[in-house]
């Protein structure tokens, strides 16, 4: 590992301990889809806390498709991957679809080289997802 990375991820590491667990969300439900705004790094720290908020408000919805908004999100390891499969079975389950909204590059990678892009769409952006889904 290069001092570089080892620097970047002791970095990642102290914001997460100043501030919690490094992760902002926001839920809407919108027509049949259900609206996930995520801002910050969706890691080990991170992911079984949004999986409970994010499992509790589908539940409580009667929408089928889920949409999440990563614009804000800065980070994603294998527990955030964990986390998008397991919320792409809740979603198959009702008959709807996953799509994901605003990628940076670095998360973009890591959707396509974990062979999550075969089961959850790419979106540009949280309205060309709406439209592909046909939500209103």
């Amino acid at each position: 590992m290069h001092v570089n990375e080892i620097f970047f991820i002791m970095v990642r590491a102290y914001k997460k301990w100043k501030t919690g667990c490094g992760m902002n969300i926001e839920i809407h439900n919108k027509g049949t889809a259900m609206l996930i705004a995520a801002a910050g790094d969706i890691d080990h720290h991170s992911a079984e806390a949004l999986r409970e908020k994010v499992d509790s408000a589908y539940e409580r919805s009667v929408c089928k498709h889920i949409i999440f908004d990563f614009t804000g999100v800065t980070f994603m390891d294998s527990s955030g991957i964990g986390f998008l499969i397991g919320r792409y079975k809740n979603a198959e389950k009702r008959g709807g679809i996953v799509s994901i909204a605003g990628m940076n590059d670095e998360t973009k990678r890591i959707f396509q080289i974990s062979g999550l892009s075969k089961i959850i769409r790419n979106n540009a952006s949280v309205r060309e997802a709406e439209t592909e889904l046909g939500v209103r």
